[in-house]
């Protein structure tokens, strides 16, 4: 019941966002800058493919193995645009992402319950360091064990168990990073909030799922900050059960 309570939440966040004017020129927005850093982080990276390639193995002069290094070649550009879309993401995140994520999750609780709910009132430049200091363990610290458990995955004969672990592990760990906006605005403290995560962990598996699909996972990011904010006021803030 949870999975499916996580996948259903995402996909419904995705329908009210693409449906409310407000919620879909934030989330196309959001897009935008995650595209656009995406773009430009894939060109600067495989701007460097070759030398890349060569420190891992030099071009053949055998004809009969010129196919298999050409395969090699293949799957560093894949792993190199990869990782360009996880550090886009990283950078999206830091420098935009989370006030347009936290404006989200307002706008959809103002919509849901006619108002806000809050601890007390934080000045604007020390509410965006607040929300900063947020988004390192939410985000920022599961992102780049997935980077380097996809490394070691590569390089090692676990790559099939650890590219699964860790894909799962930074999908529900982004899943909370959305369900985490309107505690941590209501300023609980984080402890609390991370025993949250585990009391819900079935449905933040399936709130993550979405993210884990190429393409899509890029739609279903831009606006889950809904379908959390939809979780959180409809199940936790009115004690249903998920």
């Amino acid at each position: 019941m949870n999975l499916f309570s996580g996948i259903g939440y995402n996909y419904r966040g995705l329908k009210l966002g693409i449906k409310t004017p407000g919620l879909l020129v934030l989330g196309l927005v959001r897009l935008l800058i995650i595209v656009v850093i995406t773009l430009v982080t894939a060109a600067l990276i495989l701007e460097y493919h070759r030398e890349i390639l060569n420190l891992i193995w030099a071009r053949p002069e055998s004809a009969w193995i010129v196919w298999l290094w050409r395969l090699v070649s293949w799957l560093v550009a894949l792993l190199l645009v990869g990782i360009s879309a996880v550090l886009s993401f990283l950078i999206s995140q830091v420098l935009f992402s989370v006030i347009i994520m936290d404006a989200m999750s307002r706008i959809t609780e103002q919509r849901l319950t006619g108002g806000q709910k809050e601890s007390r009132h934080l000045p604007w430049f020390k509410y965006f360091f607040y929300l900063l200091r947020q988004e390192i363990p939410r985000a920022v610290i599961p992102v780049m064990v997935f980077l380097v458990l996809m490394i070691l995955g590569w390089l090692t004969p676990l790559s099939p168990v650890l590219t699964v672990i860790s894909s799962l592990a930074t999908g529900i760990f982004l899943a909370w990073d959305n369900t985490d906006l309107v505690p941590a605005r209501r300023l609980e403290p984080f402890g609390r909030r991370f025993k949250f995560l585990f009391r819900n962990f079935g449905f933040h598996l399936g709130f993550g799922l979405w993210f884990l699909i190429p393409g899509l996972n890029i739609l279903f990011l831009s606006f889950a900050p809904v379908g959390a904010t939809l979780f959180y006021v409809e199940r936790i803030d009115r004690k249903i059960e998920p």
